[in-house]
Parts: C-alpha cells; structure tokens; sequence
C-alpha cells in the first residue's frame, strides 16, 4: 500500500532552520505532484507548499516565501522542504501529501503521511 514517512521535524529557535524530508512508497513516485501541509493547534490544515511530478514547478503560501523550498529527487521517492529563518508561527504539524497533480486544495491529495511536529520557540 502507499506510504509517505515524514522526518526531520523537531524544536529550533526562533531563526533557525530544518529540513523536513517524505518518503514515499508504494506508489509511481514520478507520477505524482508533492505538497507540503501544516495545521497548528486549533487550526485548520494549510497550504505550505507543492511541486509538480517533474521537472518540478513550484508554489508557495505567501507566509513561507522566500523561507521555505520545496524540493524532490525522484530516484529516491523523496521530497524535501527547506525551512530556514523559522518563526514562531510556524509551529504545527507538517504533513506530506501525493496527488496527480498539485494543488493548494488538500481535499484534491489522495494519500497523506501522518506528519511530523515542527516547534518553534520564542
């Protein structure tokens, strides 16, 4: 069955960085666009990020612009995000997610990994 197997989050100050990486299993790796979701206590799941099947076109939420890079190396069945300068308001659980094609609509994901919990301190 398909699996996507999140990684690499954890606590960082204010201003630092991590790297979050989702392996993907099960599925035509190459054949799916990418996306990056968060939701933080209370909140509902928002859009962070995604990247087409390939060459790899990008999209961005204004709130992580210029911070966060979404990435992917197909040989491996991975995708990255690159988060530095990290804020506050960035705490939440990120999630990874596979659709046929990208989206800022997480309702239009068709597999969701169970996500790693990002804190950022003050």
């Amino acid at each position: 069955q398909v699996q996507l197997v999140e990684s690499g989050g954890g606590l960082v100050q204010a201003g630092g960085s991590l790297r979050l990486s989702c392996a993907a299993s099960g599925l035509t790796f190459s054949s799916y666009a990418m996306g990056w979701f968060r939701q933080a206590p209370g909140k509902g799941r928002e859009f962070v990020t995604a990247i087409s099947k390939s060459p790899g076109r990008t999209w961005y939420a204004d709130s992580v612009k210029g911070r966060f890079t979404i990435s992917r190396a197909n040989a491996v069945n991975t995708v990255y995000l690159q988060m530095i300068s990290l804020k506050p308001e960035d705490t939440a659980v990120y999630y990874c997610a596979a659709s046929e094609r990208a989206s800022y609509v997480a309702d239009e994901y068709d597999y969701w990994g169970q996500g790693t919990q990002v804190t950022v301190s003050s």
